[in-house]
């Protein structure tokens, strides 16, 4: 009879285990964009936004300190707005040094929750060759059951201020701001 008992309380927890486990999802790279603004010269507040979001949430519900997330886009899907400008980023003065990564990666290192729907996340972020500890304020907007794709998604907002100069993209710093604002926007579907 105990060892029955023992086996039946062993399944229950392992089975409690695997539906606590954390669910992924994988980015939907439509709805998914990094926003950035920077002070230029002082006489105004150029924006621009990078796009091909790729990557995966591994989401739990039950404990969202458990969580984790990994992203990476393409340092070439820059958009300003103006093609020179654009250029000019692309170049070795910025983002295409010679032997520079150009893809910018984030990997989470850790979740604090601060409130029902809010987080603090931080993780490496790897830009321009260099890896350096950010955190992001992160909002979790929704989470549910898409209305087009009839299966789980979630939407989260995030904001960080990095410094140009830490990353190696400090050209014309402190004229043209040494921080830049970063939003992040991202939807993410359940994996299949």
């Amino acid at each position: 009879m105990f060892k029955t008992t023992a086996l039946a309380t062993a399944l229950a927890l392992v089975a409690g285990a695997a539906l606590a486990a954390p669910k992924a999802y994988t980015f939907d790279t439509g709805h998914s964009q990094v926003v950035f603004s920077y002070k230029h010269l002082g006489f105004s507040e150029t924006t621009g936004m990078f796009s091909g979001i790729e990557g995966t949430i591994e989401f739990d519900a039950e404990d969202p300190a458990a969580s984790s997330v990994k992203a990476t886009f393409p340092v070439t899907s820059l958009m300003t707005g103006d093609d020179a400008r654009d250029k000019h980023f692309l170049s070795g003065d910025f983002f295409g040094g010679e032997g520079k990564d150009p893809a910018v990666t984030f990997t989470s290192t850790s979740i604090e929750v601060t409130g029902e729907n809010t987080a603090l996340i931080t993780g490496d972020l790897t830009l321009n060759g260099v890896t350096k500890e950010v955190v992001l304020d992160t909002v979790l907007n929704q989470q549910g059951t898409h209305p087009m794709e009839n299966k789980a998604w979630l939407g989260f907002d995030a904001t960080t201020t990095l410094k140009r100069t830490d990353f190696n993209v400090g050209m014309f710093a402190p004229a043209v701001s040494d921080e830049v604002v970063v939003h992040l926007s991202v939807e993410a579907r359940k994996a299949d």
